[in-house]
Order: structure tokens, then C-alpha cells, then sequence
């Protein structure tokens, strides 16, 4: 793995919006930067000049601006460029792949997904009605090709004002209809019809009651995602669920101490490491970037830290006695609750200390509770729904990785998602601020009441890794960049998550040392496993092609080690910038050898055991063989050849060696080893 950036910068794919845009085709360059590549999809191959941005900014992009902690699922606002005297928005952060290339609509995607996948987009689409309605833009949710998947993440293309058949053509895009119409959840009903009609047989009974519902005049929203829920839950339980857990700490190479607290840490992982329904370390991952210097960061950071994990173990004990399943709605207040709880016995503390304004001791907080609600799948069968609740405060991050994309799952609490959610500037400009980076919350800075945490539930639904981070690793956007080295190798067996733990805290040495660097990391599997019974290259005796591991090279000075340690489960300093507090205002007007990761059937080790063993064995006892046919033809070779020479031999032995008795030497003395000088005989 390579330690270096990626010398060349990230592509800039923007989409361009309205019918004036969709008629360029390529090949053609707007203005000079903006290369079209597919239709509507461009690039700005001058990104580091700014675009043009009016002044001020149009009353028509604050539904995308205040949107923005939706922006996994939603585009961002980039700029405008002028085409046959059109103004065309652009957006950024669009759903498409690294080559620019548009994600699958729903309905293309449709037919060919899992049960599981088919009900978690309609999950989304749900839950995404609620914000979009409260922007008028939930019509956007009724056209199936403005809706894209990135694998298991619904993502939109643009928003809508209105329903597509009634959006005005030259708007640029946000709508203005020539007729009244509103986007109801019956209209919804009609969008999702052909869908559902499609799905896979086993969800479709349900499915059908739950369009049944939508169509209804007073329906409730909360029984829908009810129900739904219900559906998603049981779908997920019938999976397999493999967690291999790793964590890991670092200073940096610039701090003399590490105010960052995370669990599991590596005594937690020993004491508590044995697999089970309430075992912590298999369903909490914490980490927390502590505020205010040695002696104040490192006490907040720790006591959040502690302060949860008592919380948390107390969920799981209620769970354990209670198996109804609890709504995301619920399960969200309860974590909420448990953060603030968390934030007063800090704030406590700064009382006591008399300590005010800057000096206040904080921390920033990112926490992954795998839920293990206990999901009827009939009879006596029980299995787990696979969710993972994201709690977060601040900066810390958490990310999902899988083979083909690395998903950002938290949106910064910082100056630049403040301005943008308020309608004041987009991210881009915002982000030049001298003040970009600062907080604008944290535990311990403010009492409970203003203190807003956002929790996110995400299904488990597909392989990847659940990574939590500091800003040690996050900045400078290190993992979006780093993640193609080592999640690949992870996922595929070829290097183990603890070992990719440790590349990335020395990646952030090396790249972000100005602060500390902690990661909890947790490769998660769902996938069905099947035994290797034997390996061709070594019954042929060709060289396996398996890629080598890759080193990481380590510059000097060489940081301290990271301490990293692994735990698997199977079942069904620079301290951050400082806190900016928001006003009243602002406050109303609200994101090496190597082995498999997960554990292998216990038969299957054995039968490896086994044949290592008998390979060994024969190992000793017979000569190497050179595999497949050629090794058989030739050992019959070398049979005959030494048949042909006996044969010559005792044909002309007479002639050659007329002194010498015609009985050969006794076989007995090469194989006691003796040579024919010590037996005393003469040729």
C-alpha cells in the first residue's frame, strides 16, 4: 500500500440541469472549463477557479442548501454557466461513478436487486419524504429516473418542485409549474405501482397492503414506516452477521499527548472479548476527539467515553428482557438522550472547575450501535435486524467502504455546514472561511437543551467496513482518497482489518501529523461463505497469482506504534478547532501473513489443518514433484531411462569388465548408506 497522495486531483463531475443543458451533446466545452461527457453530465476541468456564483444567491437554491445534511443523498449547488443565453445550474456531489458515469436508476437496478436492497430503497424513500416535503421538493421523488442507486444508497439526481409531467421546461430545472399540482404520498402510490409489481415474490403480499395504505386519503405516515420497518428487519434477519473489530490510537508525530479516547480498547477487547448478546465490544464503537488542552481534552474525551458505555450496556440488557422491536424513531430518542446525558456530566465537571467560555473542556463524539433486536422470523427462529444506529457530535466521522465506494455517513457540525443550512453560502465558498473548521458544537460546551445530536440508522446489508475516525485521519479528505489501497484486500480475505487499521494511522502520520489519530473499525459481513476444498496451484505445482501484500513505506522519523487490536464476533495534541456557539437565531432556524477477516466454518480450519499436516508427512518421505501430467511423464521417464541403462549394462559387462564375478552388489548397502570403500569391496 502506498503512503503517498494521488498525484492527480479528484475529477469534478457536475449536472447540469434543464432541457437547454440536455440538448449538448458531447464532444463540447462550455465556457471554456466545462467538458461535456454524457448528456447533462460535465466536468470542470479548470476546478481550481472558482465558478460563478451570483450575488446574492437566488431565493430558488435554499431548498438545496438547506438540505444539506441530506447530501448522501442529495447534490449540492455548485454554480451556474451560461448556454444560448440560458442560465443552467450545476450541481456537484451527483450520483455518478469515477469515470463519470451515472449510477443505475431505481427501476434499472430494480429487477436484478435483493429482496433485502428492494425494500431498503423504498425505506429511503420514505424517510427521505419528510425533509423533501418540508422544502416542496417531494415531487422529486416521483420520477424513477432522477433517482439513482450507489448499491444499497438511494441518491437523486436534482430536486423538483413540482411532479416531472408538470415542471416547465426552460426553468433551468428548479421547477415552476403552469398548473397547480401537489406531490402527495397517493401520487407516491402511483410512482412505486410498477415497482412493486416487479419486486420479489416474497415481499410483494406486503408491499401491496402497504401502496394499499398510501392511497388512502388520511393516512399516517408513521404507521407507513411502521410497517415498513417490519418488513426491512425481517428481510435483514434471515442474513448471516460476521463483525471482525479492530482500533487503534496514535499521538502523531507532532503532540506529546493523545486527548482522543475510543472503545473498544485493546484491555476491553481482552477482558470482555468472548462473542454474546451483551457483550459491549461487539455492538459499541466509540470515538471521541477531546477539546481544551492535555488537561481538560483527555478528561472530556473519557468521560463521554465511560459515561456511554454504561448507557449502552444498559440498552442491551433491556433489549435482552424485552425483545419488541423498537422503532428507529425510539431507539433515536434513546441514544439522543444517552448523549445528552453525556454532555451535562461534562458540562458538570467545567462547573465545578469554574472553568468559562474557550477553557470549557468539550469532545467531539461519533458512536456505531449495532442494535441486536431480536426479529421473529417464525417458530422459534430469531434473528438479528443488522442495525447499525451512527450517533455524532462535531467532527469525528464515520464512513461505510465497500469494493466500489467509499460513503461518508456524517456531515461535519462546523461553520461550513452551519452557513449552507442557513441559506447563506455554499460549501465551497464557505470553506474559505479563516473560521471554516470551527465547531459548532460539542459535548460539554453548552447544557443539554441546545445541544442537537444527529443519529442516522443504516442496514447492514452487503459486505464493507463501518469505520470511525478522528479528524487525525479525516482531513484533507485522507480516507476518500486512501480507501482504494487497503478495502479491497480487507473484503477479500488478503489482509486483515487490524493490519488496515495500522496502514491508516501511519497514512495520517504521515500526511495529517498535525493531530491525534483514532479509528474503530469494523469489517462486517453478510455474505454467504463457502469452503475452499483444494487449491490447483499447489496440486500443479503452478505459481499462485494472488497479488503480493503490499508494504507501507515509512518515512522517517518513524512514528510510535499504533496500538491496534482485532476481536471477531459471529451471531444472527493539536486539539480540533475551537467551538463557535451559535446564537439564538441561528439555533431556530434548523450529517505479514494475512487471514480472512471473518471467521471460517470450524471444519473448514480443521480440513486445512489436516491437509497441511499431510503435505507436511509426505513431504518427508518422497521427493518434491513437479505437479499435474508433466510431473507423471516425468517420473516414467526417468524409469525407462534408468531401465535402458541396467539393460545396457548387464548386456556389456562381460566385454567391459572381464575380471569382475557377474553378481551385482547387494541392494542392501546403498540403502544402509555404507559405501562400497567401507563394505572392503573392489570393482
Amino acid at each position: 500500500m502506498n503512503r503517498s497522495l494521488p498525484a492527480t486531483p479528484t475529477p469534478v463531475y457536475l449536472w447540469s440541469v434543464g432541457s437547454v443543458a440536455a440538448r449538448i451533446l458531447p464532444p463540447n466545452v462550455m465556457e471554456g472549463r466545462y467538458k461535456v461527457l454524457h448528456p447533462q453530465v460535465w466536468q470542470d476541468i479548470y476546478p481550481e477557479r472558482s465558478p460563478y456564483i451570483p450575488d446574492p444567491l437566488p431565493d430558488s437554491w435554499q431548498p438545496y442548501l438547506r438540505l444539506y445534511p441530506q447530501r448522501l443523498h442529495l447534490p449540492e449547488i455548485y454554480g451556474t454557466c451560461s448556454v444560448e443565453g440560458e442560465t443552467v445550474l450545476l450541481l456537484k456531489h451527483i450520483p455518478v461513478d469515477a469515470k463519470g458515469k451515472l449510477y443505475p436508476s431505481l427501476e434499472q437496478a430494480w429487477q436484478e436487486a435483493s429482496v433485502i436492497r428492494q425494500v431498503y430503497w423504498l425505506w429511503q424513500i420514505l424517510d427521505l419524504w419528510t425533509p423533501l416535503t418540508e422544502q416542496g421538493m417531494a415531487a422529486s421523488l416521483f420520477d424513477l429516473e432522477n433517482l439513482r442507486v450507489q448499491g444499497w444508497c438511494l441518491r437523486l439526481r436534482e430536486l423538483f418542485h413540482q411532479p416531472p409531467f408538470n415542471r416547465h421546461p426552460r426553468t433551468g430545472g428548479i421547477a415552476t409549474a403552469t398548473t397547480r399540482s401537489v406531490a402527495t404520498l397517493q401520487g407516491l402510490a402511483e410512482v412505486l405501482t410498477p415497482l412493486v409489481q416487479r419486486a420479489k415474490s416474497p415481499i410483494v403480499p406486503p408491499l401491496q397492503t402497504l401502496l394499499t395504505q398510501l392511497q388512502q386519503d388520511k393516512v399516517s405516515l408513521s404507521v407507513l414506516r411502521q410497517s415498513l420497518n417490519q418488513l426491512l428487519l425481517e428481510q435483514a434477519a434471515h442474513q448471516p452477521l460476521r463483525i471482525a473489530v479492530a482500533s487503534g490510537t496514535d499521538s502523531g508525530p507532532q503532540q506529546a499527548h493523545n486527548e482522543d479516547s475510543h472503545y473498544p480498547t485493546a484491555l476491553e477487547l481482552v477482558r470482555n472479548g468472548s462473542p454474546g448478546p451483551l457483550s459491549l465490544n461487539h455492538h459499541c464503537l466509540i470515538v471521541c476527539d477531546g477539546i481544551g488542552g492535555h488537561e481538560g481534552g483527555e478528561v472530556a474525551s473519557q468521560l463521554a467515553v465511560q459515561s456511554l458505555k454504561l448507557q449502552v450496556q444498559a440498552l442491551l440488557t433491556e433489549l435482552q428482557e424485552n425483545p419488541e422491536v423498537m422503532s428507529p424513531d425510539v431507539v433515536a430518542d434513546q441514544l439522543s438522550a444517552m448523549i445528552r446525558i453525556a454532555n451535562n456530566l461534562i458540562c458538570s465537571r467545567n462547573n465545578d472547575q469554574k472553568r468559562e467560555a474557550r477553557r470549557r473542556m468539550a469532545t467531539t463524539l461519533v458512536m456505531a450501535v449495532q442494535l441486536p433486536q431480536q426479529v421473529n422470523l417464525g417458530g422459534d427462529v430469531v434473528g438479528n435486524g443488522h442495525e447499525w444506529y451512527i450517533a455524532h457530535v462535531g467532527d469525528s466521522r464515520a464512513y461505510w467502504l465497500t469494493e466500489r465506494y467509499c460513503q461518508p455517513l456524517t456531515v461535519d457540525d462546523d461553520v461550513i455546514t452551519r452557513e449552507v443550512r442557513l441559506g447563506r453560502s455554499l460549501s465551497h465558498i464557505a470553506a474559505q472561511r479563516p473560521d471554516a473548521g470551527a465547531l459548532t458544537q460539542a459535548l460539554g460546551t453548552r447544557e443539554a437543551e441546545r445541544l442537537r445530536p444527529t443519529i442516522r440508522r443504516f442496514i447492514l446489508e452487503e459486505d464493507g467496513i463501518l469505520l470511525l475516525c478522528s479528524d487525525g485521519l479525516s482531513d484533507n479528505g485522507l480516507l476518500e482518497q486512501a480507501w482504494p489501497e487497503f478495502v479491497p484486500q480487507v473484503l477479500t480475505g488478503k489482509l486483515t482489518i487490524e493490519a488496515a487499521v495500522d496502514f491508516l494511522i501511519q497514512l495520517a502520520n504521515q500526511n495529517n501529523g498535525h493531530d491525534n489519530t483514532s479509528i474503530v473499525a469494523a469489517a462486517c459481513g453478510v455474505s454467504a461463505q463457502y469452503p475452499v476444498l483444494m487449491n490447483l496451484a499447489e496440486l500443479t505445482g503452478t505459481p499462485s497469482e494472488t497479488p503480493p501484500v503490499p508494504q507501507v513505506e515509512v518515512k522517517p522519523p518513524e512514528p510510535a506504534p499504533a496500538t491496534v487490536t482485532p476481536s471477531i464476533v459471529e451471531g444472527n495534541g493539536q486539539s480540533p478547532p475551537p467551538v463557535e456557539e451559535k446564537t439564538t437565531e441561528e439555533e431556530g432556524a434548523t450529517e505479514p501473513p494475512l487471514r480472512p477477516d471473518y471467521e471460517l466454518p470450524s471444519f473448514f480450519e480443521e480440513m486445512q489443518a489436516n491437509l497441511a499436516q499431510n503435505r507436511e508427512e509426505e513431504e518427508e518421505v518422497a521427493p518434491p514433484q513437479r505437479g499435474g501430467n508433466s510431473g507423471f511423464l516425468w517420473i516414467i521417464g526417468v524409469v525407462l531411462l534408468i531401465g535402458a541403462a541396467t539393460f545396457g549394462v548387464l548386456t556389456l559387462r562381460p566385454q567391459l569388465f572381464p575380471d569382475v564375478p557377474e553378481e551385482l552388489p547387494s541392494p542392501g548397502v546403498e540403502e544402509s548408506g555404507e559405501s562400497t570403500e567401507e563394505s572392503g569391496e573392489t570393482p
